[in-house]
């Protein structure tokens, strides 16, 4: 009787040790894994990973940093479709003096602002049809900034998605060190009681006080690989991880165990396995559609235009200068029938470049260099994004095939071994140490279990990731 009291005492309640009896109409199904109630200190806020989603795309910075690159380019757009500026000007003469034939001076004064003026308007005539090639250049590199957003978001969501379900891998495991931890302490208990009674000498609960401590810093552990998860979370939604959450409402039983204090509380179905659903194929063809990929052929494309325009420097341009000017004439000069008070001219000129074969051929040469150094750099991205897809299909195969070991056989085999010592030590042939030891191979199991579905979730948001494919990744 005293052995099925401490067996008892181990199995009941504890969701990692024992399976709960099937849900029935007055009785609740219990919560999977990643979803269950945890005893975190005040009340943090619940967050899915639909939930995290959203607001990392009106959140994230680094999203929001792309975003901006989109406002920057169509701003140079405005600049790139605009004519060359007129330029104006305006001015007059100070001073002057006159000449005579025996070098001497006469006449000198000092002119108002008011006695003579000088306008002038300079214009830039471009050649070669340069303001519409400078028009394409900025409109794909408009395409190119709006390209980066989508990549920026697809880094931010699958960053975010790894960190999420290793927090929920983490969550998994605390759950079941918190369900191992609250069996002990009951069993713990028991032992005190038949200690005190003088059932059982106190060097069994010795010896059971001593072999628990690996299962206290499994809680430990997981505790401290649950917060890192949540902080990470964190900074991908631009929230600050350290803030301290709001406090618990009045009435709230106290706990004893300890854990950390967190903003948010990550919730989530960690018990799903789904299908890929999609023909390898299919993704394999998709991958050219990928964020990245049509940045680099984008870039590459705006290159050629950029080649374009440089090409079109070989028209010179035309500057023409225009202008009018008004002087006072001086008085002391030479009377004639119609005395004259001021001189008006009227100017215009036009120049044009001299000398500049060599630098249009180095702008060519340097434009038609950078639109080479584009192209292989989007092939190269396309080969990389298929090998990446191949690697990500690889790995997915690999982790449900793992995670179908331990769903489909292992977690069986460690329970039926843990049963097996139980009935052992009920027969005396096993002492509650062996049953502990076994106990400790079922959580073991079960820790690597959760370890193994992480991974699988992970490989799928990873496939999506590398193919650029919506709809692969779980939905937690």
């Amino acid at each position: 009787m005293r052995r099925l009291a401490v067996l008892a005492a181990l199995c009941v309640a504890s969701p990692a040790l024992a399976q709960a009896p099937p849900p029935t109409a007055r009785q609740p199904r219990e919560a999977g894994a990643g979803m269950q109630a945890l005893p975190l200190p005040g009340q943090p806020r619940v967050l899915t990973l639909a939930e995290a989603e959203s607001r990392l795309i009106e959140r994230n910075l680094t999203v929001v940093a792309a975003q901006r690159g989109i406002d920057a380019a169509r701003a140079q757009r405005l600049v790139a479709s605009s004519l060359p500026p007129m330029q104006a000007s305006i001015g007059n003469t100070i001073g002057e003096f006159n000449e005579t034939r025996r070098n001497g001076l006469q006449g000198a004064r000092l002119h108002g602002p008011g006695n003579n003026i000088n306008i002038g308007l300079t214009v830039l005539v471009e050649l070669g049809g340069k303001r519409e090639l400078r028009t394409r250049f900025a409109d794909a590199n408009i395409a190119v900034a709006e390209a980066q957003v989508l990549d920026a978001l697809r880094i931010q969501i699958f960053a975010l998605r790894q960190n999420f379900i290793a927090a929920l891998a983490a969550r998994a495991n605390l759950e079941v060190a918190l369900g191992n931890r609250g069996s002990l302490d009951r069993t713990e208990a028991l032992l005190r009681r038949q200690v005190q009674d003088g059932a059982l000498p106190e060097g069994d609960l010795l010896r059971f006080q001593a072999s628990r401590v690996p299962f206290e810093a499994d809680v430990t552990t997981a505790a401290q690989a649950y917060a890192a998860g949540v902080a990470q979370v964190a900074v991908a939604l631009a929230l600050d991880a350290a803030a301290p959450p709001p406090p618990a409402p009045p009435g709230r039983d106290p706990l004893r165990v300890a854990l950390p204090a967190l903003a948010i509380d990550l919730r989530g179905r960690f018990d799903i396995a789904p299908e890929i659903g999609v023909a390898r194929g299919t993704l394999g063809d998709a991958v050219q559609s990928r964020p990245d990929v049509v940045v680099a052929a984008r870039q590459a494309s705006a290159a050629g235009a950029n080649t374009s325009l440089a090409e079109a420097q070989r028209w010179r341009d035309v500057t023409v200068n225009g202008g009018w000017g008004r002087s006072e004439l001086s008085q002391d000069l030479p009377n004639s029938s119609q005395p004259l008070i001021a001189s008006n001219q009227f100017t215009l000129n036009l120049s044009v470049p001299l000398f500049t074969r060599q630098i249009t051929r180095g702008n060519i040469g340097a434009a038609q260099g950078q639109q080479a150094q584009s192209e292989a750099l989007a092939r190269n991205a396309l080969l990389q994004a298929r090998a990446d897809f191949a690697t990500a299909w690889s790995a997915c195969e690999q982790a449900r095939a793992l995670l179908r070991l331990y769903t489909g056989g292992a977690l069986n085999r460690a329970e039926q071994a843990y049963r097996s010592s139980e009935q052992a030590y009920l027969a005396g042939g096993r002492s509650l140490l062996d049953v502990l030891d076994a106990l400790r191979t079922l959580n073991a199991t079960r820790v690597a279990a959760n370890n193994a579905r992480a991974n699988y979730l992970t490989a799928l948001a990873q496939l999506e990731f590398a193919t650029g494919v919506g709809g692969l990744a779980p939905r937690l």
